[in-house]
């Protein structure tokens, strides 16, 4: 029994597939994720008062910590960690 090639004779199908994803990988390399922020937002992260509020109270809480005077309230803690993960 003789069995005649049909289709694409010589030619590695998987060979055309692996050079397909190579090309979408290359294509992917060069491209280049861009964030422009409008003067707007800029202008409001400088008039914020938070920053300042919270660099203030990490102050406080670093003296305390040299100090040896700040205490952790581990059951406090642990609550407000389990609160965080079930909602």
């Amino acid at each position: 029994m003789k069995i005649n090639n049909v289709g694409m004779t010589g030619i590695n199908p998987y060979n055309l597939q692996a050079n397909k994803a190579g090309n979408v990988k290359e294509s992917k390399v060069n491209a280049s994720d861009k964030v422009e922020i409008s003067s707007a937002a800029k202008e409001m992260q400088q008039l914020s008062p938070i920053p300042a509020a919270r660099q203030a109270k990490v102050d406080e809480l670093k003296i305390q910590v040299e100090n040896g005077n700040y205490k952790l309230n581990s059951q406090a803690t642990a609550k407000s960690l389990i609160d965080f993960y079930r909602k």
